[in-house]
């Protein structure tokens, strides 16, 4: 009938008791709610196939006529299940100890092949040279089954009686002769496969048998059953989709650019963090290979697209220090006052800031191209240094002698200027070059007493040169203007005397 009679999972009352093994041993028949029952849906039908799964020592799988797919995707994900639960219960490396399982096939006809020569075919992989994903899921099924291993085997029976509608009134001597046969060759199968339940390597008793079907019924019904169609996979699909999210939100959180160890070791943590998640909640053992597979390929190209997100932005920042660096060493070259020391700092502070800020996978390219044209500038730099600053002392000491003779009129102040420019002027004319200048003892001591004055940590010259210069010359300018008739001049050092009441003088007799 569609409606089933058998609802859940029945036990016969008495268990048989059967010597196995010299031991004297209780057997409890189990009988299971049929399938596709009216008002059934598929996750109670798995429910109860997982639970006799687990339960049982030997499954007796009930079939008509023939191995159809359906039944095989069924009897897999029931393993699956049972598998799974199982791990629950006892821990996650408990392997899943599984039933004896006896494919009981019942057909109108027993010629041609033997029904275990059906189950051989039915189980064999499907030849799959295109690569189609069906027919890999297809095989992938029949792969879960290999569990039970050589722990199988099949049997025949031939239909009852032609009147199947009145089974249920008929008696033994009304079936067919062939059916009841079989049957009793059943009855003696059975007893001689039957093996006492065992769980984790110990045979169970009444009262530990008990114990361990209140856990297996208490994993079921708290846990996430997903249906016979979706398959492991499938169920894993949300779970795998999960642990990607979890992944992306530990990955988010870097701070790019970084360097490529960093952000392979920031991969790796959320990246094992993701796989642990998955581990604690994915389902089913065997199959779940092919999840953490899809789960791994997935975060890698996300981590994919962080590595090429961390290469653009540390382009991006080597670039901006790059181009820095760049426009400094230019401001270097291009001083109103030419310094060594100035440039060195300069050097130094550049060469230090990309150091520090250039991080990720562009900084050792940077680095080469940073080392090449700070060379560049360097000797350049250098090349110019002297020929600046002697023409810059040159002008400074015509400058001087305008400024000692006419502004200030101070005596000792234009000579010094005026011994400056012969030295400079006169050297370079007796030895040909100024190249030949740059050699000398005075010179050296020219250019050490120029960086002290030009450039210290304290005042920079070349940046206050100007606002030094409009101070003096308003000092000078005030000193011309009122300080000579309120005070006199009272210079310690020589002075140009004023020639200005020379004539007015009385001339002595």
């Amino acid at each position: 009938m569609r409606d089933t009679k058998t609802k859940g999972i029945w036990v016969w009352g008495t268990p048989l008791e059967l010597e196995i093994d010299g031991v004297k041993t209780s057997v409890i028949y189990l009988d299971t709610e049929g399938f596709e029952s009216v008002g059934k849906s598929n996750v109670y039908d798995d429910r109860i196939f997982a639970l006799a799964t687990v339960m049982s020592s030997v499954l007796i799988y009930n079939l008509p006529e023939t191995i159809r797919e359906a039944d095989i995707s069924r009897l897999s994900f029931a393993v699956e299940l049972a598998e799974e639960f199982y791990g629950r219960v006892k821990g996650e490396d408990v392997a899943f100890e599984p039933s004896k399982l006896l494919w009981l096939i019942q057909r109108d006809f027993l010629q041609g092949k033997s029904v275990k020569q059906m189950v051989d075919e039915a189980l064999r992989h499907v030849p799959n040279e295109d690569g189609n994903k069906n027919i890999d899921q297809v095989n992938q099924i029949r792969d879960s089954l290999a569990i039970m291993g050589d722990n199988s085997t099949a049997f025949s029976l031939p239909q009852p009686h032609l009147m199947r509608t009145k089974l249920c009134d008929l008696k033994d001597e009304d079936l067919d002769s062939t059916y009841v046969a079989r049957r009793d060759q059943l009855k003696k199968l059975v007893a001689s496969i039957i093996r006492p339940k065992i769980v984790q390597g110990k045979t169970l008793n009444g009262k530990e048998f008990i114990s361990f079907l209140e856990q297996i019924l208490d994993a079921l019904n708290k846990g996430e059953i997903p249906s016979t169609g979706s398959l492991v996979e499938v169920f894993n699909k949300d779970i795998v989709e999960r642990c990607v999210k979890l992944y992306n939100e530990r990955m988010v959180r870097l701070r790019l650019p970084m360097s490529e160890e960093s952000l392979q070791s920031s991969h790796e943590t959320a990246h094992n963090e993701a796989i642990k998640a998955f581990d604690a909640q994915h389902f089913g053992r065997q199959h779940a290979k092919k999840s953490v597979d899809q789960l791994d390929e997935q975060m890698q190209e996300v981590y994919k697209n962080y590595v090429l997100a961390n290469e653009y932005q540390s382009s991006k920042l080597c670039e901006t220090l790059y181009t820095k660096c760049e426009d400094d060493m230019d401001h270097l070259q291009a001083l109103r006052l030419p310094s060594m020391a100035k440039f060195n700092a300069g050097f130094v502070y550049c060469n230090q800031t990309f150091e520090q800020k250039c991080v990720g996978p562009s900084k050792q390219n940077y680095e080469q191209r940073l080392t090449k044209m700070m060379g560049k500038s360097r000797s350049l730099f250098i090349k110019e240094y002297n020929n600046r600053l002697f023409n810059w002392l040159v002008g400074f000491s015509l400058v001087m002698v305008v400024v000692g003779r006419f502004i200030i009129k101070f005596i000792l102040l234009e000579m010094a200027a005026w011994i400056l420019f012969i030295f400079l002027e006169t050297y370079t004319r007796m030895f040909w070059t100024a190249e030949a200048l740059y050699y000398n003892p005075v010179w050296h001591f020219i250019v050490g007493t120029w960086e002290n004055v030009v450039y210290s940590p304290v005042l920079d010259l070349d940046r206050w040169a100007i606002p030094i210069v409009c101070i003096i010359a308003l000092c000078v300018l005030y000193w011309r203007c009122y300080g000579k008739r309120k005070h006199g001049a009272r210079w310690l050092l020589p002075m140009y005397n004023n020639q200005k009441n020379v004539r007015n003088r009385e001339r002595s007799e």
